[in-house]
This record gives C-alpha cells, sequence and structure tokens, in this order.
C-alpha cells in the first residue's frame, strides 16, 4: 500500500457489549488490518441496535476514516441487522466486495451462503461487514484485501489506472 490510510473496527455483538464475551473478532479485525497497512485509529464494541450501529457508521464515514470495517451481526439471528444498519447509511452500495467474501467462503463452507455480509460507499469512506466468528472475519477480508487499496484509491481521488 503506498498512502496509508484510517481505519476503524466496530465490533457488534449483544454480548460482547455486556461484558459476557470476550471481544476476540475485533481486535484480530485490527491486527489484520494493520498488517495490511492501515492505521487503526477508532475501535468499539456496540450491541446489536440498529440505531446503535448506524449511529458508529455515521461517525466513522463523518470523521473522514478511510475504511469502516464492522464485525458481526452478519446471520440470519434476529437481531443480526448490521448489513440493513449499513445499508442505511451508505451513498452507494458496492455488491462486488461481499458477492467475493461469500464465493471465496463457500470454497471452505456451505454455510457461507447464510452470511448476508453488505458493503457501501458513505462520502469518502468504505464501509464493509465482516462475519462475527474470528475464523471467518479473517478469511472474509484476506479474500477482499489486495482490491481495496485500489478502491480507496479511487474513493479517495487517486490517480486512476482503469483505463489502462
Amino acid at each position: 500500500m503506498n498512502e496509508k490510510y484510517t481505519a476503524a473496527v466496530i465490533t457488534v455483538s449483544d454480548r460482547c457489549a455486556a461484558g459476557e464475551r470476550e471481544d476476540a473478532g475485533g481486535p484480530l479485525v485490527k491486527t489484520l488490518l494493520e498488517v495490511a497497512g492501515y492505521d487503526v485509529v477508532y475501535t468499539s464494541v456496540i450491541s446489536d441496535e440498529i440505531n446503535d450501529i448506524k449511529s458508529e457508521l455515521c461517525r466513522c464515514a463523518d470523521d473522514d476514516i478511510a475504511l469502516v470495517v464492522t464485525t458481526g451481526g452478519t446471520g440470519f439471528a434476529p437481531r443480526d441487522v448490521t448489513p440493513e444498519a449499513t445499508a442505511f447509511v451508505c451513498d452507494r452500495l458496492a455488491p462486488g466486495i461481499p458477492e467475493a467474501m461469500r464465493a471465496a467462503s463457500l470454497r471452505i463452507t456451505e454455510r457461507a451462503m447464510l452470511s448476508r455480509q453488505t458493503a457501501g460507499i458513505r462520502g469518502r469512506s468504505l464501509i464493509i461487514n465482516l462475519p462475527g466468528s474470528p475464523k471467518a472475519a479473517r478469511e472474509n477480508f484476506e479474500a477482499v484485501r489486495s482490491a481495496l487499496t485500489h478502491g480507496l484509491e479511487m474513493l479517495r481521488g487517486g490517480p486512476s489506472d482503469c483505463a489502462e
């Protein structure tokens, strides 16, 4: 990565927010981002409340954090509303990102088709949902990591090489 982009990690989990379970996904995603060259400037753990999720996503994007990554809340459980909150706050969706993550995960487990993560753009920020499982979060991030640099370059006004 030529430019060091800022990033945020938001863990969405009722049990982690209540202190009933240790957050394993958020710290792992933070490490993955740092190894990939991102400057993680914000982390949080919040409950599966749609308004709390929307508020955190807006706070990060409106503070001009380049990449906002959530972990958790992407399954079928009634309180899994991270994708809905993400879609609500985004100006434009980026469906290729979750499609690529699910395609890569389907090579590992048929349960990947049950993941409802989404991705989108708010202002100059890219928001990506990852699953809550640390193993699945790692696999999904690795599936899209290399393409994110180009996406952020385009989103943040970098030189375009699309015609080359």
